[in-house]
């Protein structure tokens, strides 16, 4: 067979298909997702090769009579060794591919790409705190990629900014309550001036102290090496974990197996 089609990928997932075989999940920035079948043995040099986050240039052969996808070859050109000596690192890059397979790279492709190759490179690069913080960005910017992230500048109620002055984590609230009705935040000054029924309209409660507000909104408004200089406490990491990743699998549209089973060191 000849190679007659190749491709700038990076490989999402592999899981075994038979006794030699794998399935692969592939994104492209042109065409997205590949689904495609590596053959061979446990001594076949391509089963390294062809291993989850190795990025390079893919070459597949297609039988369109069978409608399959077979790789031929792969020139490896960035391979996350830390990735390997890490937890955190590994079961955040598969939460990351998880979400870009379950929709479908947003139907951004290019976009998509741009995005997760981003966050698996810089998380490649960084320490495990730096990394914690990484994955939050890539899920609040891959949420506005998929067109639902929450507006965070600005009360969704009564229109008051949350932004005193830029990012410096001084705010006009103290505290805001996200609302899935209104896909936004509440001010507490809303609150507490509203009638009960009012509050229950907010849905599952997730409250945001001001840094967490101000952080997200750096991260919406301000390029990606400034918001890299900020720093954040323990506790709003961890308000910005529990908000994140309930808004990751609501438009994953189903609970994300990553999620699921690395919770623990998520």
């Amino acid at each position: 067979m000849s190679r007659n089609q190749s491709a700038e990928a990076i490989v999402l997932a592999v899981r075994e298909q038979g006794e030699n075989n794998r399935s692969v999940t592939l994104l492209s920035p042109e065409d997205g997702l590949y689904y495609a079948t590596l053959y061979g043995g446990a001594k076949s040099k391509m089963r390294a090769l062809v291993s989850p986050f190795n990025r390079g240039r893919i070459w597949l052969y297609k039988d369109e009579t069978k409608h399959s996808i077979k790789i031929t070859d792969f020139d490896v050109t960035h391979c996350p060794v830390s990735f390997r000596e890490s937890l955190f690192k590994s079961w955040a890059s598969l939460l990351a591919a998880e979400t870009v397979i379950k929709t479908r790279a947003a139907g951004s492709f290019a976009e998509c790409w741009r995005l997760l190759n981003g966050f698996l490179d810089g998380m490649d690069l960084s320490d495990e705190a730096e990394s914690r913080l990484g994955l939050i960005r890539f899920i609040w910017r891959y949420l506005a990629l998929l067109g639902v992230k929450p507006h965070t500048s600005s009360c969704a109620w009564c229109g008051k900014s949350f932004i005193k002055e830029a990012f410096s984590v001084q705010t006009l609230h103290e505290r805001a309550v996200y609302s899935e009705a209104e896909n936004g935040f509440i001010c507490t000054d809303c609150l507490s001036g509203s009638a009960a029924e009012r509050t229950a309209e907010t849905g599952r409660s997730f409250i945001l102290g001001k840094e967490a507000l101000t952080y997200l909104e750096a991260v919406t408004t301000l390029e990606p090496k400034q918001v890299r200089r900020l720093s954040i406490t323990a506790a709003t990491i961890t308000e910005l974990k529990a908000l994140s990743y309930h808004l990751l699998e609501e438009a994953a549209g189903s609970r994300l197996s990553a999620l699921q089973s690395g919770i623990g060191i998520l």
